[in-house]
């Protein structure tokens, strides 16, 4: 997926001093499906649309401006639209591009597991669903996205240079220490969670965070094949607590073992932690994480003790515009 050279250490951002420890919070804004169906072009909903502006205002109440990684099914719906436009007009929120290649124009590829990821399409095919999408967001919300996330985190050999050719500033398509390659999608199982330029001072790479915690955690990285392709390896090793691989969502992760990671993070010197979910959470019954009304007071419970435990840890909130002004990348 990345070279060599696109992960040396010199590539590693050189954040400001003054930078201290922040935290971002990314939405990834989409439509409801079956998770454990196929994939298809039709037969999904946007019930949860209507619960984007509950969180919303939840999170307002932090000083926090979360980035809306939003497809081709949200900003085609007029009331998500509306409400894109309204945080974007006050300046409360970001909106970044996120794709869906079966959902979104052109269609010209078969549906299917492989061409979910888009960065296994054919180059000109990609660069035109990013395209499409990223005009359709501008149109709607009157601002143009420089924020990118891959659906299903499927970036590809030809996305980096789609994304720099067209202005993007930031890729947020990483998911540090996953690998999904049995999937036929990317291998990010020995990218750790520090950003890093994918083209010099131009183009940034800021992964979702993930730390590995445990008696073994510094071995983390040579033992991940055995988190990625071994689940009887990976449920023995979290269970006895000698490694645990933990990433920063809501999403499958408990509270206390979120803010493990975020001691562990810090710790380790992590300036910028990522934290990401998807929408459909923000409802009852649309994934495996928030099947009832119950779960989504939980949700909200978490957020609660997490963010508390990061202000806790004197880690602030970060603004995507922060982060592309900590960077170095206003006026590129």
């Amino acid at each position: 997926m990345f070279t060599k050279s696109e992960l040396a250490s010199e590539n590693r951002v050189d954040l400001p001093m003054d930078f201290g420890r922040r935290f971002l919070i990314s939405v990834d804004t989409e439509e409801e499906f079956d998770w454990d169906g196929p994939f298809s072009r039709t037969g999904h909903s946007n019930i949860s649309v209507g619960k984007l502006q509950r969180f919303q205002s939840f999170i307002e109440k932090y000083d926090i401006k979360p980035v809306y990684f939003v497809d081709y099914s949200i900003v085609e719906n007029d009331e998500a639209a509306a409400f894109l436009k309204s945080v974007i007009a006050k300046n409360t929120a970001s909106v970044g591009v996120h794709l869906h290649p079966w959902i979104n124009p052109p269609f010209e590829e078969e549906v299917n597991s492989h061409n979910s990821f888009a960065g296994n399409l054919p180059k000109e095919l990609e660069e035109a669903k990013i395209i499409a999408l990223r005009d359709l967001i501008e149109d709607t919300t009157g601002a143009q996205p420089i924020i990118y996330r891959a659906g299903r985190y499927g970036v590809g050999p030809n996305s980096i240079e789609i994304l720099a050719k067209h202005g993007f500033l930031i890729d947020s398509s990483v998911r540090s220490r996953f690998d999904y390659h049995d999937q036929s999608g990317p291998d990010f199982s020995n990218i750790g969670p520090e950003p890093f330029w994918l083209r010099p001072e131009s183009l940034l790479e800021v992964p979702l965070t993930t730390v590995y915690s445990g008696i073994f955690r510094k071995q983390g990285d040579m033992l991940s094949p055995l988190f990625n392709r071994s689940k009887t390896a990976s449920a023995l090793l979290s269970k006895s607590k000698m490694l645990q691989r933990i990433p920063l969502t809501p999403e499958g992760v408990s509270a206390r073992e979120a803010k493990e990671a975020i001691d562990v993070a810090l710790d380790d010197m992590l300036k910028l932690l990522v934290f990401s979910f998807h929408s459909p959470s923000l409802s009852a019954g649309h994934t495996p994480y928030v099947q009832t009304d119950a779960d989504l007071d939980r949700f909200y419970d978490w957020w609660r003790e997490v963010i508390d435990h990061l202000l806790e840890r004197e880690a602030a909130p970060i603004s995507v515009d922060q982060l592309i002004e900590a960077a170095g990348l206003n006026g590129q």
